[in-house]
């Protein structure tokens, strides 16, 4: 089963043009199905596993292993696409993870900063030194344009374009987008690009990464999570924050002031809606403004028709 996985693994990284992180779950996913069926004694030959041998992983899924229904839902669609890919290439006539109903369950939906919360930690980094500066121009950017931290990391100076406001970004499945970059992030940037000479020192350029660590080099993402947690720690912030949690309170705030769901679609990169809404979410408080200001019959003095 391992010579498929690795067949599969590089479809997606070749073809499908998958980021190294979601090749690694796919695969750490497939070798978890494979080693439950090696534990228990069961078939491992590819053509003989079958819906049943599916249910009763899920079944071990939710009791041995006592995983968040969540990511029942998400191994069970590695397995899909696993055996979808299977059938196109011939290996096997049909699918048997489509045969399997997916588990009901509640969304858990990461939490957003406040505006006031995010405010205070734009204004922590120090802006009289490189790091500081290029800190700064991090987080306004990430909660400007809402970019996930890989694509974030991985831009170049001519993916900016500051007198237009826009920034050209690569996202999942090498699909290209481009997002405005609001004119405090602008600012925060031209600031950091005056100075970031100073980080690459004699350094050659040759991918020309925009955001450099203090050796010169592509700035990672494991260093932007770091750096937030540093933060958020001087601004006494409490809260379980990671980059991600910047593009999520970008799509809430906009949604809380009023910003069009498909417009948020498009910014964020989602190919479908019901992904959008998995990252927003309204209050009641908000909901209920909203209904009072548009609704006829919520309106003051409105009257029968």
């Amino acid at each position: 089963m391992y010579g498929y996985i690795d067949k599969f693994i590089d479809y997606l990284s070749l073809e499908r043009g998958f980021s190294p992180h979601t090749c690694r779950a796919y695969r750490k996913d497939l070798e978890l199905f494979s080693a439950f069926l090696r534990d228990r004694g069961l078939p491992a030959d590819i053509t003989t596993i079958d819906y049943l041998t599916i249910r009763l992983y899920l079944g071990y899924l939710y009791h041995g292993e006592r995983v968040k229904r969540s990511s029942v839902v998400r191994k069970l669609a590695t397995l899909r696409t696993f055996f979808k890919y299977l059938k196109r290439e011939g290996i096997i006539g049909k699918n048997p993870a489509t045969m399997v109903a997916t588990p009901k369950g509640t969304r858990d939906l990461p939490h957003a900063l406040t505006v006031d919360e995010v405010f205070r930690l734009l204004e922590i980094p120090q802006r009289g030194n490189p790091l500081g500066l290029r800190d700064r121009a991090i987080l306004e950017l990430l909660y400007s344009s809402g970019l996930r931290v890989g694509e974030l990391t991985s831009l170049n100076l001519n993916d900016l374009d500051l007198g237009g406001g826009m920034v050209r970004v690569m996202g999942k499945g090498r699909k290209e987008r481009v997002v405005p970059i609001g004119s405090k992030a602008t600012e925060a940037l031209r600031a950091y690009l005056t100075h970031r000479g100073e980080l690459l020192g004699k350094r050659k350029e040759f991918s020309r990464p925009l955001f450099l660590n203090y050796r010169g080099e592509r700035l990672t993402a494991r260093s932007v999570a770091k750096m937030i947690k540093k933060y958020l720690h001087k601004g006494v912030i409490w809260k379980e924050t990671t980059p991600h949690t910047f593009r999520h309170s970008f799509a809430t705030h906009l949604l809380d002031a009023g910003a069009d769901l498909r417009g948020i679609q498009e910014l964020l990169g989602h190919a479908s809606l019901s992904t959008t809404q998995k990252y927003t979410h309204v209050s009641s408080a908000k909901l209920m403004e909203v209904y009072d200001r548009t609704h006829p019959r919520a309106k003051k003095g409105s009257q029968d028709a």
